[in-house]
């Protein structure tokens, strides 16, 4: 059992736990984190009998002084003075009742504020005497507003949407918003936006190669899909727009995402595997978005392909198959051998006509269009992969995106060739912005000049900051339970945005309480040489490492990093990464204490008693004595003491084991006065490396 939960179980602070387990003969060690399950119950009977003792003693002294005091208290008090003092006694018991309150991953001040009921100053305040100096906009972790949540009378638990869900919510409403007020007297159809999802490997890429006759996954490292790729093939002199999703769990709220832009779903599952858990979270993404969706059942080329399995799977989670009577349109395919490709494609159309009056917009006026991928080129500036979803693009428009702005420079499809405009149901990749804009934010055609300046003017064009100074307060608060806090920075680099927050994400979900990992830095491009400086001068007190995903890494940064004794690699694949931060965190953990118990003795003779030792007889009734093991000492069944063998004795003579039903002289280390009939109960403790 953790020794923190073993302290709410006793309802004492886990500090004061650590002072009295010594006291009580149970020493497990200072920076120990976990009580050996045997030592629970030992430990609970321990601190009822002190609890009783010490509550014994308090009664007997107030016995003593209660009716002086009382009598006292009466005189001082008039009846009205009574009555009132019994009121203010009652509200401050119902104030002593702590609050639940639920916090996300990532909260502003101000949010945090309104959470707990409080004037925002107050939570202010409380921050900077925790030394963190906020603004009411600013973004505080779980760990450091579910401390300060404490100190304020409330206990904290993690859920609600966090800052990231806040914002896409956001960035939906305020499209629809958009949306609703473009100009319903220019609508024509445009192409429906289909998002393909599904779990890893499963071939959602595959299938999207044939569609659109390119080899896409052959770039892919690992053949993983890591970013979100929109496309457009035309089928019957009909256009369709698709956006491909990644499949690994690490990269969730880009399917999330994908998800939000699109008009139809396609699910992709493998008929030689099952529904898995990214199959799962993709039917909650598209049921949550309320998209129609067809079942893609890929691989029926191979011969384990069960594609009645995959159906019963279904509809056991009520998505019966239309050939069993359900709903839910399926289509067997297969990406390798090009089957079943013209009846996918002809079921989207069909759906995509059943959807015809929900796939109208207005091409006439300003565009509008949500970020779907973002990164930073080094010969183009920032670029941003746009669908647009109304009015039409066109080279010169001046625009806002989230916390940028800027003017259309360039148009391209997916293909890179250039456009000159981009109208509804398009992707385009756009340059002319600022600065690199957030994965989901809008694009907003603004055609009044003075409309965008003063926009940029008022401050509504401009970057959030999230912060993570409650380090000091969250190590603080570890310390004072006994854990040792060790660091592990990270310096992140990511080609593109999608990735960086895909990184973000599934590293920020690596957590132990010994550790504190921190992304100090994280950044678009390649690996600088000022990324190895920051790395280099945090692993004075902490280890850091710099982490590169789809970057390069020249020679000049290779060599600093070699020189500066700083760790450094670049990675392709997702799931190397994750597994190396996870090994470097791993190296840092102390190791885990684990209580072996071994033999059990009963006292019969005392034969001499020394400052620090004692020298007894006895006789082994369970188990094996060995020489070095650790005892605890029980008289009448409550432990008095702890101690460890130090000689071990069987007729006269030195010997390293005695078994069960032999008697034996041993001569135990220990202060704790042993008498005939006491049980001694011997233990080993193991010490291994901890694991995530």
């Amino acid at each position: 059992m953790n020794i923190t939960e073993l302290a709410r179980k006793l309802k004492i602070p886990t500090k004061e736990l650590r002072q009295a387990l010594p006291e009580l003969g149970f020493d497990i060690g200072v920076r120990a984190i976990k009580v050996d399950d045997t030592l629970v119950d030992k430990i609970t009977s321990a601190f009822e009998g002190k609890k009783k003792e010490e509550a014994l003693l308090v009664s007997r002294d107030e016995v003593k002084r209660a009716p002086q005091e009382e009598k006292d208290l009466s005189a001082d008090l008039s009846p009205e003075a009574r009555k009132a003092k019994g009121g203010a006694l009652a509200k401050a018991g119902e104030e002593q009742q702590i609050k639940e309150v639920k916090i996300p991953g990532s909260i502003s001040v101000h949010d945090f504020a309104e959470k707990l009921s409080l004037p925002i100053n107050k939570v202010m305040a409380e921050l900077m005497s925790n030394g963190i100096m906020a603004t009411i906009n600013e973004e505080i972790d779980f760990e450091t507003a579910s401390i300060i949540a404490e100190d304020l009378g409330f206990k904290a638990e993690k859920g609600g949407k966090d800052a990231e869900g806040s914002k896409n919510q956001t960035n939906k409403d305020k499209l629809k918003k958009l949306l609703k007020e473009q100009k319903k007297t220019n609508l024509k159809s445009r192409p429906p936006v289909v998002v393909v999802m599904g779990h890893v490997d499963h071939g959602k890429t595959s299938l999207l190669d044939v569609i659109r006759e390119t080899n896409v996954v052959a770039g892919e490292a690992g053949a993983i899909t890591q970013h979100i790729g929109a496309y457009q093939v035309e089928k019957k002199n009909r256009k369709i727009t698709f956006i491909d999703t990644p499949g690994h769990e690490a990269f969730k709220s880009m399917r999330a995402r994908g998800g939000g832009v699109a008009d139809i779903a396609v699910l992709v599952i493998a008929a030689d595997d099952n529904i898995q858990p990214q199959t799962l979270e993709s039917i909650r993404v598209i049921e949550q978005e309320k998209l129609p969706f067809v079942v893609a059942i890929n691989k029926i080329d191979k011969l384990e392909a069960d594609i009645d399995k995959i159906k019963t799977s279904l509809a056991e989670l009520n998505l019966n198959s239309e050939d069993w009577g359900g709903k839910t349109i399926c289509v067997p395919v297969s990406a390798t051998k090009k089957q079943g490709i013209d009846e996918l494609l002809e079921m989207i159309l069909l759906i995509a006509d059943m959807e015809k009056e929900n796939l109208k917009s207005d091409f006439k006026g300003p565009a509008l269009g949500t970020v779907i991928e973002s990164h930073k080129d080094k010969n183009e500036g920032p670029v941003a992969t746009v669908l647009i979803q109304a009015g039409t693009a066109r080279l010169g428009d001046q625009f806002t995106i989230g916390s940028t702005y800027g003017k259309i420079r360039a148009l391209k499809d997916y293909k890179g060739s250039k456009l000159d405009s981009a109208t509804p149901g398009t992707p385009v990749r756009m340059l002319g912005l600022k600065s690199t804009p957030q994965v989901g934010d809008i694009l907003e055609v603004i055609t009044d000049p003075k409309e965008l300046k003063n926009k940029i003017k008022a401050g509504t064009v401009k970057k959030s900051t999230k912060l993570n100074l409650g380090r000091g307060i969250v190590e603080k608060a570890k310390a004072e339970e006994g854990i040792e806090i060790k660091n592990l920075n990270i310096v992140l680099r990511a080609d593109v945005v999608g990735s960086l927050e895909a990184v973000v994400e599934v590293v920020e979900e690596i957590k132990h309480e010994e550790i504190n990992l921190n992304i100090t830095k994280k950044a678009l491009g390649n690996v600088t040489e000022s990324d190895i400086i920051q790395a280099e001068t945090s692993e004075v007190t902490d280890k850091s490492l710099v982490i590169g995903f789809n970057v390069a890494l020249n020679p000049g940064v290779k060599n600093l990093a070699q020189e500066k004794g700083v760790n450094i690699k670049t990675y392709k694949v997702i799931y190397e990464l994750i597994d190396d931060v996870k090994k470097n965190l791993e190296e840092l953990l102390s190791l885990e204490r684990i209580r072996h118990d071994v033999a059990k003795l009963e006292v019969l003779k005392i034969f001499r008693t020394e400052t620090d030792a004692v020298i007894l007889g006895g006789r082994v009734t369970k188990g094996k004595l060995a020489t070095n093991l650790l005892t605890d000492i029980l008289h009448e069944e409550k432990l008095i003491g702890a101690g460890k063998i130090t000689e071990l004795q069987s007729n006269k003579q030195k010997v390293t084991e005695v078994k069960t039903g032999s008697e034996c002289g041993l001569k135990i280390q220990t202060k704790a006065k042993i008498a005939e009939g006491d049980v001694l109960e011997f233990y080993r403790i193991e010490e291994k490396a901890k694991t995530l």
